[in-house]
């Protein structure tokens, strides 16, 4: 997320960084069940009102880079090239954010930690099902607002859906890969090959939509 150029921004962008990494360091030593608001509050000198003004909910603290994952996939939708359709520019969006060491598409020893700690989680596994639940409305009403249809689209609804299951399978697979073999080569090329695969099977599937 790049820095706000405005003093008062700022401030207010290092501070929520602040608690987010002190939390993150906290959950990944002693799990996310076993740590309090008070203790992350503690751990980034900040009072505790001041922690719920940056989180509302303690799991938004651990997933504090799910706006602006929120933001590069508005904002891929937004610019696609013309010519290059939905599905397509989503495909080749993975291959960028791979290609840029995004974090979202890191397979290394800390987002193992990372993914390991939401699986000691049942809130923080409920929470990232909700996450992609949400990622997957978003991308419909963005498909159906650039093809000029009404953002219930089920066809956009669909796409998305079947979109957010492909990325989802190849995460998981990426991050069993890299579990097996300590290779981000290996995992990145496993999550960019069931990329690619599971975009062949969608661009099937919605053939005669805008969306192909």
């Amino acid at each position: 997320m790049s820095t706000p150029p405005d003093r008062r921004s700022r401030k207010r962008f290092a501070t929520r960084r602040s608690i987010a990494q002190a939390a993150d360091r906290l959950f990944r030593e002693r799990g996310f069940e076993h740590v309090t608001v008070d203790e992350i509050a503690a751990a980034a000198d900040v009072g505790r009102m001041t922690v719920f003004n940056h989180f509302p909910r303690k799991e938004d603290m651990f997933f504090d880079r799910d706006e602006e994952g929120r933001e590069i996939l508005r904002e891929a939708l937004r610019q696609r090239e013309p010519g290059v359709s939905p599905i397509e520019t989503l495909r080749r969006l993975a291959h960028r954010l791979v290609a840029e060491k995004a974090p979202f598409a890191q397979f290394s020893a800390e987002s193992q930690d990372f993914v390991e700690t939401v699986e000691r989680s049942d809130t923080l596994k409920a929470r990232a099902r909700a996450i992609r639940d949400e990622l997957a409305d978003l991308v419909a009403a963005a498909m159906a607002e650039g093809a000029g249809r009404d953002t219930g689209d089920p066809a956009a609804h669909l796409a998305a859906g079947l979109l957010m299951a492909t990325w989802t399978v190849a995460f998981i697979q990426a991050h069993r890969t890299f579990r097996r073999s300590r290779d981000s080569e290996e995992a990145k090329a496993a999550f960019l090959a069931l990329v690619d695969q599971g975009t062949v099977g969608l661009k099937a599937a919605m053939a005669g939509t805008p969306y192909v």
